[in-house]
C-alpha cells in the first residue's frame, strides 16, 4: 500500500513539474536558480561551519 502511495506521490510531482515548465518555462527557471542558490548557500556555510571547527572553533 505505501508504495502505491509513493509512486502515487512521485507521478503528482512529475505532472506539476511539467505543468509548470510548459505553462510558464521564465518562472520554472528562476525555480530552478532558486533552488540552486540554497544548495549553494548551504554548502558555503557547512564550508565554513567545517573551517571554524578545524580552526579549534575559533
Amino acid at each position: 500500500m505505501a508504495v502505491n502511495a509513493k509512486k502515487a506521490v512521485v507521478y503528482v510531482l512529475v505532472v506539476f513539474v511539467l505543468y509548470v515548465i510548459i505553462t510558464d518555462p521564465a518562472k520554472a527557471a528562476d525555480y530552478v536558480q532558486i533552488g540552486f542558490e540554497g544548495i549553494s548557500d548551504a554548502a558555503k556555510a557547512v564550508g565554513d561551519f567545517m573551517t571554524w571547527l578545524a580552526n579549534g572553533g575559533e
